[in-house]
This record gives structure tokens, sequence and C-alpha cells, in this order.
């Protein structure tokens, strides 16, 4: 009985002291998101600050396209010692389950969720001269022509697409949902007027808003963004009432990798987003510090994933 104590001891020990060197190589972030993106901005400069606070490279390592799925794939056949990690989006735990019928990972058997790198909200937005002036005229326009007006997205089953769908359904309005290959060429036909309208982040929308080539009409948050002062919520500019639309991407290990590590890169990592200087980028990118406690966070993934579901079955959206 003595013997395994100190056994048991020994152990947390090592384990303890692994995470106080933890890392002594470099360090990974496999990321969806394409270079150039909101998502994969953050996920540089917190690579750039763990790079300095570690004292060993921190690089991030685009994998875009496949849902994510191209870049799940790496990162399950990558290092389990924490030196690999990865950044999803948050439909990847929260939406995707419900959505495919088959998928190419687990959520709950493949990941750690260590920490929510943001959270951001959604705009209504559609071309600078528009008819409509706020989100009234367009659901007015909405159920005078039935299936007639069109939104789009860059796929099935993304924010964009689901906070569509569910606009559709407390609206009781039918629109028409267009698929396009990119985020640019999206907001692109939202700017042109070949979309009604189209939702989208400050990071993805916000260039072509400050061109004067897009109008936001209302953003679907709580309340308004520091950085857009003069667009109303979705309430304020005609829409339904506690609509809200937000997106959010995390930060996972391997499953399995010890307490002590996970802790580490998690304090770390929180460390490093609530520096001055993150804190005034997320500002100039429309995202929100995002600061559960891991009991909290497990909690809102488990109430988003159910709301999640809700819109996916009221949708008829499935996936192979």
């Amino acid at each position: 009985m003595f013997k395994h104590a100190l056994t048991i001891l020994a152990l947390g020990l090592t384990l303890a002291a692994q995470a106080q060197t933890f890392p002594t190589k470099p360090v990974r972030i496999i990321t969806p998101f394409p270079v150039g993106s909101g998502p994969e901005g953050v996920a540089r400069l917190v690579a750039d600050k763990l790079s300095k606070s570690w004292g060993q490279p921190v690089t991030v390592e685009n994998r875009p396209g496949g849902n994510g799925f191209i870049a799940i794939d790496a990162f399950k056949r990558g290092a389990t010692d924490g030196t690999d990690l990865m950044q999803l989006d948050g439909v990847h735990l929260t939406a995707y389950p419900h959505l495919f019928k088959k998928l190419p990972y687990d959520a709950k058997a493949d990941f750690d969720v260590l920490l929510p790198l943001f959270k951001t909200y959604f705009f209504f937005t559609t071309a600078a001269d528009s008819k409509y002036k706020n989100l009234a005229d367009l659901v007015a326009d909405a159920k005078a022509s039935p299936g007639k007006l069109n939104y789009g997205s860059w796929s099935v089953g993304n924010p964009v697409h689901l906070g569509s769908a569910l606009f559709e359904t407390v609206t009781g309005t039918e629109m028409q949902h267009i698929i396009y290959k990119e985020t640019t060429q999206l907001y692109t036909a939202a700017s042109t007027g070949e979309l009604a309208f189209a939702m989208g982040t400050s990071a993805t929308a916000g260039p072509l808003y400050r061109a004067g080539k897009l109008k936001f009409l209302a953003i679907a948050a709580p309340k308004r963004l520091p950085a857009y002062k003069d667009v109303p919520t979705v309430a304020e500019a005609g829409g339904p009432k506690d609509f809200e639309v937000s997106g959010m991407t995390v930060i996972a290990a391997p499953r399995g990798l010890p307490k002590a590590v996970a802790d580490k890169i998690s304090a770390d990592i929180a460390k490093a987003l609530a520096e001055p200087d993150m804190r005034e980028k997320f500002v100039s990118f429309g995202y929100e510090l995002f600061t559960p406690t891991r009991e909290q966070f497990g909690q809102y993934i488990q109430a988003d994933s159910a709301r999640q579901a809700a819109v996916i079955l009221k949708a008829k959206a499935a996936l192979d």
C-alpha cells in the first residue's frame, strides 16, 4: 500500500514537472480557416505571444476546406503530447454532430476542448444601395414574395446558413439559400444586389462595409457593438426580439493529455488573450473576449448544441 502511494506521488510529481517545462519543442496550431481570415488572425496573434512566453516556436498551419475535416484529420494524425493543438469552429462541436449522418471525428472522444478564443456576432448585410432601410422592410418583402428572396452562405450548416434559417423560422418567411465557394464571393454578391442579404461578421463583411459597398441593417446580438455604435440590434431594426446569432472558435488539445499540461496551455492562452493589445485587436475585429470557466463552457456547448439541433430540424438540413 505504502509503495503504491509512493508510486502515485512520484507520477504526480513527474507530470507536474512536465507541465512546468512544457513545451520543450516547437508547437503547431492547426486551423481550418484560410490565411487572412479573422479567426486565423486571432490564432496567429496568440501563437506569437505563446512563442515569446514559452521560448519555443509556435506556428499556425492552415488546412482550409472540406468543412474543416482536412484540418481535423491532420490534427488526429499529429502529436498527442500537446505540441499539436487545434483551432475548431464552434459548429464542429455544436451543429455538425446533428447535421452530418457520419462525421470523420468524434467531438467527445477526439478533442479536449480547452477554452474559447473569442465570440463574435453576425450582422445582416445588404448592398449599400439596397432598397431595404431596416429589417422590417426586408421581412415585409419576404412575406410579400414567399420563396423569391435569397440569402447566401459558404456551405450547409455554417453559422450564417443556420442563423438565416432561424430568421426564416421566427419571422414566418420562406427564402432561398444560395451557396458560394468562398466568403469573398458571398459578400461581393451581397454588395452587388445579387443576394437580398447575407449574414456576416465584422471580420468577414467589414472590409466591404468600410469600402461603402455594403450596409449593415442590424446586429444579431443582445446589444450594439462598441465599434459599430450606429448599427442597431435586430429588435431595434424592426426584427424579432432576443434574436441572436453568434459564432466562436476554440482551442482543443488531444484527448488524454495530462491535466497539468492542459491546464498550463489553457492558462497561458487565457493570459495572452487578456493582454491590452489583444483586447484592442478584438474591438477592431468586432470580436468579444469570451471567458467562461471550463464548467460554464461545457454547459454553454450543451445548450448551444440543443439549440442548433432544433434549428437544423426545422430547416430540414442534413448531410451524408
